[in-house]
């Protein structure tokens, strides 16, 4: 689904009429909110025009938007880390099969177009894992975890010029020098090796960052801004990745930042 949506207009009424009990004016601007909301979330015309015919009907109709709204996001959200896990231990057929059990259920327009970019790419590092051919189109790092996992089901990497241009890119972003990344280029080994030092330091770095997230939210929480602060700081005096490091000083600055007035 293409355009702008009104889900944002539609949370907010939802919590205001539905959890906060604010009285609920279908006005004409209301019943054009909900019309719009309704064909976005795949609820029929009839239907919708029916329901848009009194305020009872019509607060069962907003009702409706926002669970498929609230669900679809959900179920999304939670395949796609499910699928990330799986992709990430080289199950790309069990990744395929997460956002197909999806697909099988959602009406939503937008989730479900999200969800089928999603299985597509899927699909396309399954190939890459099946023949060793880089695919422009995907991810550079989510191909690497392709190549790697072919490699360890015995087969060979073919350090191609498409292979090489990949590492030369992903190495830069993991902070591995020029120097070494050609030396290692020099060979399939090299170049293997190379691809489990990127493929390495970033999961170290991602598993750090996370932890430190989420010791740094719990002290925030609790009051302790300076200790939610160390966090970042303990991060930023080993994190060598920039993706990382610029994630880790966003936090910082965040925390440093005066908190808005209410």
């Amino acid at each position: 689904m293409n355009g702008e949506t009104d889900w944002d207009d539609v949370w907010e009424l939802a919590r205001d009429v539905l959890e906060n009990g604010a009285p609920f004016n279908l006005t004409d601007e209301m019943r054009a909110l909900l019309s719009r909301a309704a064909q976005q979330v795949a609820l029929g015309k009839q239907d919708t025009e029916d329901a848009l015919r009194g305020v009872p009907t019509a607060k069962a109709l907003l009702r409706e938007i926002n669970r498929r709204i609230h669900d679809g996001s959900w179920r999304l959200t939670d395949a796609r880390n499910r699928a990330k896990t799986s992709r990430d231990k080289g199950d790309f057929d069990g990744a395929q099969q997460v956002m197909r059990d999806v697909l099988a259920v959602e009406v939503v327009p937008f989730y479900r177009e999200q969800a089928e970019i999603t299985l597509k790419r899927l699909v396309g590092l399954a190939e890459v894992l099946a023949t060793g051919r880089i695919n422009p189109g995907l991810h550079d790092r989510q191909q690497l975890t392709a190549l790697s996992v072919r490699v360890q089901r015995g087969h060979a990497l073919e350090p191609t010029d498409d292979l090489r241009a990949l590492l030369r890119r992903t190495a830069s972003t993991a902070a591995l020098s020029e120097t070494d990344t050609e030396e290692a280029l020099k060979s399939a080994q090299g170049a293997e090796t190379l691809m489990g030092m990127v493929l390495s330091r970033f999961r170290e770095s991602e598993r750090r960052f996370l932890d430190a997230m989420y010791r740094m939210t719990s002290l925030r929480d609790s009051g302790d801004l300076e200790g939610a602060r160390q966090q970042m700081r303990d991060v930023l005096a080993v994190e060598v990745v920039p993706q990382y490091r610029r994630m880790a000083e966003e936090q910082l600055r965040g925390l440093d930042s005066p908190p808005l007035e209410s």
